[in-house]
């Protein structure tokens, strides 16, 4: 059993998963298509991850707004939550992404990438965060 972390944007998926012990995240791979509205693609590029890394359950950033309200791209991503449940049969759990991109940004500045370079791994270690925070809760709520 592993979870899957995505991080859903207007062009792109990062996409994260743990490893069978729930204990890490990593990133898989991004997943990008030409507009926003074609989502067939990206939920079939899901599917064969699901079957591939035997996931039973996923984990979807929600880009809250910093004063904790729901804007557009957020109501975009619950549209999008209901497909996936819809599609996969799967529970598909929101996780407060707020800050994660910033913190993406942050962690490849440290690494040393250079800036021409983020943009091609921003998304799928943006996934990796909401995963490891998911993890981490769900660590810290068994241990209580």
């Amino acid at each position: 059993m592993r979870i899957m972390g995505l991080d859903f944007g207007s062009k792109t998926v990062g996409v994260a998963v743990s490893d069978p012990l729930l204990i890490t995240a990593q990133g898989i791979e991004i997943i990008r298509r030409k507009e926003e509205n074609k989502l067939r693609r990206t939920l079939a590029r899901i599917e064969e991850l699901i079957v591939e890394y035997e996931v039973s359950e996923i984990v979807l950033g929600l880009p809250k707004n910093m004063n904790d309200t729901i804007g557009p791209r957020a109501q975009i991503t619950l549209d999008f939550q209901e497909k996936l449940q819809r599609r996969t049969g799967l529970p598909v759990r929101l996780w407060d992404e707020r800050l994660t991109t910033v913190a993406a940004e942050q962690a490849m500045m440290e690494a040393g990438i250079r800036r021409e370079h983020r943009k091609e791994h921003v998304d799928k270690i943006a996934a990796v965060l909401i995963l490891q925070g998911y993890l981490d809760y769900r660590a810290g709520k068994e241990t209580e």
